[in-house]
């Protein structure tokens, strides 16, 4: 990660990055989630611990909508899960990601906790969430907030300091193996987008590694995973590096590739339109013709010759296309 080759696009600095939208896309699915756990696990002892002791099968999502907390960013991956034991309990997860140093970061993982990590029940004598804070981080800089978090306090202090459990994975220490060898592609591929995006020698050596493992992901999943990838990599990387890596899939066709990304999704977008107004005209032609019907059957009760009520349903529909032409 001390590569200083000049591949970004500006001096990577001390002050901390948005919260990462690629890192949110990517791990806001809990199947992912568990999957960068399981790998974290490998090489962090206390995930390691943790995830021993919860069933990861029942891993939720809180939904954005539950968090009381007003910056951006915040809270957006908050996460409840079951005691392996089988008790009635739940713990949290929340998984942080930064790309810079921060020194406000637990800070804010504890407005996290007090705000987001609650269960409001009035038989719970307390309402918060034993919670299992994960700093993911992939900065050029070495850095680990929890280094010396503990220094000079009582001995009796050692392990409570923070009012939540909080363990801190460099995401350069989870190894290039497990990330190849993860069953599902996309984790393994954003995890070396981010691990490597300061190392180009290293992301292009290793990020084509997966071709084999995209060409057998449907499609639109595989296009939609290397326009992400190649969304994020843009803030780090230079045009050049990204026309590499687009020659390095080259032979997974050009629909896949990183320079194509960008028409694949305006391409989504335009038949999503299509679609929306394809269906918002079937309503609008459904009503219509409902509305004639019914004015019809009115006109009959009212015992007007079909030969007028043919004639007024032409000038409606006359006035109809006219409003149309309009409009």
């Amino acid at each position: 990660m001390g590569n200083t080759d000049p591949m970004t696009k500006t001096d990577e600095t001390s002050e901390p990055k948005p919260h990462d939208a690629f890192f949110r896309w990517l791990f806001s699915d809990v199947g992912r989630l568990r999957h960068l756990l399981e790998l974290s696990g490998k090489v962090n002892k206390d995930i390691g611990e943790f995830i021993s002791e919860v069933n990861l099968d029942t891993l939720v999502r809180i939904p954005d909508s539950y968090s009381e907390v007003e910056e951006t960013g915040e809270a957006d991956l908050a996460f409840r899960v079951e005691v392996a034991s089988g008790a009635p309990m739940l713990v949290g997860i929340l998984a942080e990601h930064k790309s810079g140093r921060d020194s406000g970061t637990l800070d804010q993982i504890a407005r996290y906790v007090n705000s987001v990590m609650k269960i409001y029940s009035e038989h719970r004598a307390f309402s918060g969430l034993p919670t299992m804070a994960i700093i993911f981080y992939n900065g050029r800089e070495n850095w680990n907030p929890l280094g010396s978090i503990e220094d000079r306090y009582p001995s009796c202090f050692r392990g409570r300091i923070l009012p939540f459990a909080c363990s801190f994975v460099n995401m350069v220490d989870i190894p290039d193996s497990d990330c190849l060898a993860c069953e599902d592609t996309a984790t393994g591929m954003g995890i070396i987008a981010m691990k490597y995006a300061f190392d180009k020698e290293n992301l292009l050596r290793v990020l084509p590694l997966f071709k084999k493992a995209l060409q057998r992901m449907p499609h639109d999943e595989a296009a939609c995973l290397l326009a992400k990838i190649s969304i994020y990599l843009k803030e780090y990387v230079t045009k050049d590096v990204l026309k590499e890596l687009d020659m390095a899939f080259v032979s997974i066709g050009q629909k896949y590739g990183f320079v194509s990304a960008g028409d694949v999704f305006r391409q989504k977008i335009a038949e999503a339109r299509n679609e929306e107004q394809a269906k918002a005209q079937k309503q609008l032609a459904d009503a219509q013709a409902k509305a004639k019907a019914d004015t019809a059957t009115a006109l009959r009760e009212m015992g007007i010759p079909e030969d007028q009520i043919a004639e007024a349903q032409a000038r409606i529909d006359a006035l109809q296309k006219k409003r149309r032409e309009q409009a």
